[in-house]
């Protein structure tokens, strides 16, 4: 991304007030009995106002989030410094940002797609960690935002991204979260070695 990329997230999100609540599908993940218990370092990718983030610190994970827009980052900080949660908050462009080697137990991405950091997310989660990620289907085109092929994912994607993870949930389909419905993609997994 470029500094052009950085003052378009900027203003999207100075004016839109971000969503409160965890993305469906993480709570879904954390708070079902079908899964031990996650916990331990988590990375909160493309985190916005850390919505996710902060469900996360919540929950006893020690968080970092990244995001490009230093705006979304204030205010997420604010929000977690409201509540006493400690987040390591990260302003960096996800096109150069480097995730480590085994270096989280759970990493998070929601609503957010660049193919590139598929790599280095299968080699940042701890063996035995896990991968909760969800964004839009390339069916969304035809219903809303967005409509550009290059932040859709194609059918079976994710599974493809994570072949050699146990794969422990995945969902394809229209799907409600926050205020509509929209076509998505999600998959929870777990790398073996």
């Amino acid at each position: 991304m470029s500094t052009d990329d950085r003052i378009r997230w900027d203003q999207q999100h100075l004016s839109s007030p971000g969503a409160e609540q965890p993305a469906a599908f993480l709570r879904a993940i954390v708070e079902g009995d079908a899964w031990p218990a996650l916990r331990g370092k988590a990375l909160d990718i493309a985190c916005g106002k850390g919505r996710n983030a902060i469900y996360l610190a919540q929950r006893g994970f020690a968080v970092t989030a990244l995001d490009i827009s230093s705006v979304a980052l204030a205010e997420g900080r604010q929000r977690a410094q409201q509540q006493d949660l400690g987040i390591d908050w990260q302003n960096c462009d996800l096109a150069t940002a480097a995730l480590g080697h085994a270096a989280f137990d759970l990493i998070v991405n929601f609503n957010y797609l660049q193919r590139s950091l598929f790599g280095s997310m299968r080699q940042a989660v701890k063996p035995g960690g896990h991968v909760i990620f969800e964004t839009f289907l390339i069916d969304q085109a035809a219903i809303g935002h967005p409509k550009n092929p290059e932040y859709l994912l194609q059918h079976n994607e994710l599974l493809d991204c994570f072949r050699g993870f146990r794969v422990l949930f995945y969902r394809e389909g229209k799907f409600v979260d926050g205020d509509g419905a929209a076509f998505r993609a999600a998959i929870f997994a777990q790398r073996l070695k």
